[in-house]
C-alpha cells in the first residue's frame, strides 16, 4: 500500500460544508424562479441558434420541508480543459449528492475529457475511488481533455453512449469554451427529446468565467495563493540579498485577474495589467521606459532590486506586438512553404526569410520583429496550435523585457544618466498553482457547485451553469441555483466564421479591484512594502483559513474602496 503524507491523509479526511438550502438533501431542495433571462448581445441570433434553451429563467434553491420521493438515476462527468484545483471536489459532491437521494444510483466519470463521452470510455465512481480523491488537487481521477463537442456525429456518439448507459444527465466541469459546448449540447438533446440534462461548472484559475451570477471559477483562490506565497518568497529574497530585480511572469493569457489579486496580496514594485496596456494603447518601446523609470529612481535611492509581476498574455495587448503576432498568424503558412525558409540553415536566415514576406505585406510588423531578440524571435516561429496560432504562452516575455530593459540601462549609464546594478532573474509560475490541494475556500466552493450541479439536474434543469452566489459570508450563507447558459453568451469570430460563446470577463478598469492597485501603485513602487502571505493554511484561525480573495472581497464591497483616479497611471 502507498503511503500516504500526513497532510494528504487530513485533507481527505476534511468535511466541506454546504448552503443551508442543501444541508438536508436534494429531496428536500425546492425551487424558486427568477426572471427570464437574455444573452449579453446578439439576442435574436442567438435565440434563433439555441430555441429549445434560450430565456429560460434564473434559479434558487431553498430547504423545503418535505422530502420529495425522487427517481433514481444515473448521471456523467466530464473534467474539461486544464486542471484547477477543486476539480476532485466537484465530482465528490455530484456523487455524494446523488447517493443521498439513492444509494442505487450511478455516476460514471467520462476518461480523458469530453473525448471519453463520445468514444464511450469511461468508468462507474465507487466509494472507495471517490474517498481517496476528496479534496485533492488535480484532474487525475478520471483526467481532462480539450475536444470540443460542436458537431451533429459527436451529438450522436453521445447520446447513444448516455442510452447505454441509462445516463439522465451530464455535467461539465471547464470554462467558457467547455460550458459553451455544454450549451451546445444541452440544446441538441432538448431538441431531440433526448431526455437528457447538461448542466457545468464554472473552472479556470485564470478567473475571466465571472458576471453578475457567477461571483468566481473555482480554482482561482488556491491558485492565486499558491502564487502569492511564491511571489512573497521572491520578495522576501530580493529583500534579503538586494541585487536581484526578479521578473514574475504569472497565468492569464486573455485577462490579468490572476497577477492583479496576487498583486494585492504581495505589495510587488511594478505590476503589469494586459488590459491597462491595451486601453493606453502602449508601445512595446514606451512599456519598457515606464519600468526603467522605476528602476531607475529605485536605485538612486539604493536599492537596486525589486519584483515586477507579468501577465502572461500582455505581449498580445501590446498593439504593434498584437498586430505582429496577427500577421504571423496568417502568413506563417506561406513563409514556411516558401525555398528561402525551407533551405535556411540558420536562425538567422529563417529570420530574415519572415522580414522579406512581411516587408511586402506588413512593413510595420517586419520592423518590429526584426528589433526583437533571437530568442523572441525563435519563440515566435515555434510549431502553432492546433488552430494555426502562435502559443504565446511559450514566448519569454518576462526575459523580453529584461533584455531591453538592460539596453535602455546600458544606454543611460552611457550617457552618465544611471549609475546602478541590474541583474534581472526570470520566473514563470503557472503549473504550479493548478493542482494544489484545494484552499478551504475552493474545497467547499467546489463541493457545492458538485452537489448543486446535481440538484439541477434532478430538477429536470438543462442548458444552465451551477451558481454558488453570497460567497464572502459562511458558508452556510452560501445562495444556491443556476443559471442559464445562454445568458453568459455573445456572438465572437473564430476561425472565419462567427459563434456562440461565452464571454470572458477581463479586468475592469474603472472596477474597485484595478482601483485598489492605482491606490497603492506609487507607494510600492519606491518602497519595500512587501507582503508574506505564506503557504496556504488549512488549520488555524477562521479569518486566515477561509479567507476569500481580495478581488472577491473588493468587488463584493468589504473592504473599503477610495475614490475612482480619473487619469490611469501605468506604473507610478
Amino acid at each position: 500500500m502507498t503511503e500516504i503524507s500526513t497532510l494528504q491523509s487530513f485533507r481527505i479526511k476534511y468535511k466541506p460544508e454546504l448552503p443551508r438550502s442543501l444541508k438536508k438533501g436534494i429531496k428536500r431542495v425546492a425551487v424558486v424562479e427568477g426572471d427570464k433571462t437574455d444573452s449579453i448581445t446578439h439576442q435574436e441570433e442567438l435565440k434563433s441558434l439555441f430555441p429549445n434553451t434560450y430565456g429560460q429563467n434564473v434559479i434558487t434553491f431553498k430547504a423545503g420541508k418535505k422530502p420529495k420521493k425522487l427517481e433514481a438515476k444515473n448521471f456523467g462527468v466530464i473534467l474539461s480543459g486544464g486542471q484547477a484545483p477543486g476539480g476532485h471536489n466537484v465530482i465528490t459532491g455530484l456523487y455524494d449528492g446523488l447517493k443521498r437521494i439513492n444509494k442505487n444510483n450511478k455516476l460514471f466519470g467520462f476518461l480523458g475529457g469530453p473525448s471519453g463521452i463520445v468514444e464511450g470510455k469511461y468508468i462507474e465512481l465507487d466509494d472507495t475511488l471517490i474517498d481517496s480523491y476528496r479534496n485533492t488537487g488535480g484532474f487525475d481521477m478520471i483526467g481532462s481533455g480539450r475536444t470540443k463537442l460542436e458537431t451533429e456525429e459527436q451529438f450522436m456518439k453521445v447520446w447513444q453512449v448516455c442510452q447505454n448507459l441509462n445516463i439522465s444527465g451530464i455535467v461539465i466541469i471547464g470554462g467558457d469554451d467547455s460550458n459553451t459546448n455544454a450549451a451546445l449540447l444541452a440544446e441538441w438533446l432538448k431538441a431531440k427529446n433526448a431526455g437528457i440534462c447538461v448542466v457545468g461548472c464554472p473552472k479556470t484559475i485564470d478567473g475571466d468565467l465571472k458576471n453578475a451570477q457567477i461571483e468566481t471559477s473555482f480554482g482561482f483562490d488556491t491558485a492565486t495563493k499558491t502564487y502569492a506565497g511564491l511571489v512573497g518568497n521572491i520578495e522576501r529574497d530580493a529583500l534579503s540579498a538586494k541585487k536581484y530585480w526578479h521578473f514574475v511572469k504569472l497565468m492569464g493569457r486573455s485577462a490579468t485577474h490572476v497577477g492583479l489579486e496576487v498583486a494585492l496580496q504581495t505589495h510587488p514594485n511594478i505590476t503589469l495589467i494586459s488590459e491597462e496596456v491595451e486601453a493606453n494603447e502602449m508601445s512595446l518601446d514606451a512599456l519598457v521606459q515606464g519600468m526603467v523609470d522605476v528602476i531607475v529612481e529605485r536605485a538612486e535611492a539604493g536599492k537596486n532590486y525589486g519584483v515586477a509581476l507579468i501577465p502572461e498574455g500582455v505581449i498580445e495587448f501590446i498593439p504593434e506586438m498584437k498586430k505582429l503576432i496577427t500577421n504571423l498568424n496568417d502568413s506563417m503558412s506561406l513563409v514556411e512553404s516558401s525555398e528561402a525558409y525551407k533551405n535556411a540553415r540558420t536562425d538567422a536566415e529563417r529570420f530574415q526569410s519572415v522580414i522579406e514576406h512581411l516587408n511586402q505585406t506588413a512593413p510595420d510588423s517586419a520592423k518590429v520583429f526584426d528589433s526583437l531578440p533571437a530568442l523572441i524571435k525563435a519563440q515566435l516561429l515555434l510549431d502553432r496550435d492546433p488552430h494555426g496560432n502562435i502559443q504565446v504562452s511559450k514566448i519569454e516575455t518576462e526575459q523580453l523585457l529584461i533584455n531591453m530593459i538592460k539596453a535602455k540601462l546600458e544606454k543611460m549609464r552611457a550617457e552618465d544618466k544611471y549609475h546602478g546594478k541590474f541583474s534581472g532573474q526570470a520566473h514563470f509560475f503557472g503549473y504550479e498553482g493548478r493542482c494544489a490541494f484545494p484552499s478551504n475556500f475552493d474545497a467547499n466552493y467546489c463541493y457545492a457547485l458538485g452537489y448543486n450541479a446535481c440538484a439541477l439536474l434532478q430538477s429536470g434543469r438543462t442548458g444552465y451553469i451551477s451558481c454558488i452566489k453570497n460567497l464572502t459570508a459562511p458558508v452556510n450563507k452560501w445562495i444556491a441555483g443556476g443559471t442559464p447558459l445562454t445568458m453568459m453568451m455573445t456572438m465572437e469570430k473564430r476561425h472565419g466564421q462567427f459563434k456562440p460563446v461565452i464571454q470572458k470577463a477581463l479586468v475592469k478598469l474603472d472596477g474597485p479591484v484595478f482601483k485598489k492597485l492605482l491606490e497603492n501603485r506609487s507607494k510600492w513602487a519606491l518602497t519595500d512594502d512587501y507582503q508574506f502571505p505564506g503557504a496556504i493554511q488549512y488549520y488555524g484561525p477562521y479569518e486566515v483559513t477561509n479567507a476569500t480573495t481580495k478581488t472577491l472581497e473588493l468587488e463584493k464591497g468589504k473592504m473599503k474602496q477610495r475614490r475612482w483616479f480619473k487619469r490611469l497611471r501605468l506604473f507610478r
